[in-house]
């Protein structure tokens, strides 16, 4: 496995020719990037998102060029502080064309799926994101390795069987 740079992660995630899946499984995240907005959303005070606007254009390329962006989110229920966040933002994301769905952890007892959230890139390369105890990321590595990919795109369809649409998802 090769650890890869932040704008590295950017350029895979803008590279792609076909399909990028992602599959999350942590109740919470700590992401520089995001925590002020999660602040403000604590708060009660107003966001207008226009901080998602970069990777929403992204999205949008995506859709018009035919790829397809996809991203499943395992959930312990009740929901997290973080996790009803994301759910109150996810509108402008799913309207530029990313399919994001739902997933109760209790509906994976049966699921084999790995180690760390990771995104599959045309079902050629894995970027595994390493995250600390708080939700910090630390590290992306990526691997090109068969077995890996293989992993990931079982694991991620298995999940995907079991997902909810974003728009039919009713946070508990």
């Amino acid at each position: 496995m090769t650890a890869i740079s932040d704008a590295e992660f950017d350029r895979l995630l803008t590279d792609f020719t076909a399909s990028a899946v992602h599959l999350e499984t942590r109740d919470a995240y700590g992401t520089e990037i995001e925590l002020p907005y999660m602040a403000k959303w604590a708060a009660g005070e107003p966001d207008d998102l226009a901080w998602l606007g970069d990777w929403c254009t992204n999205l949008r390329a995506h859709t018009a060029a035919g790829r397809t962006v996809r991203r499943a989110r395992v959930v312990s229920e009740p929901l997290s502080a973080y996790q009803r966040w994301s759910h109150s933002i996810a509108g402008p994301m799913v309207a530029a064309g990313e399919d994001i769905r739902w997933v109760p952890r209790s509906r994976l007892d049966s699921v084999a799926i790995p180690g760390n959230d990771f995104y599959l890139l045309d079902d050629a390369v894995v970027i595994f994101l390493h995250y600390s105890g708080d939700g910090l990321g630390t590290d992306k590595v990526t691997s090109t390795d068969p077995g890996d990919i293989e992993l990931c795109r079982t694991a991620f369809e298995t999940v995907w069987q079991w997902a909810i649409r974003h728009r039919d998802y009713q946070p508990v």
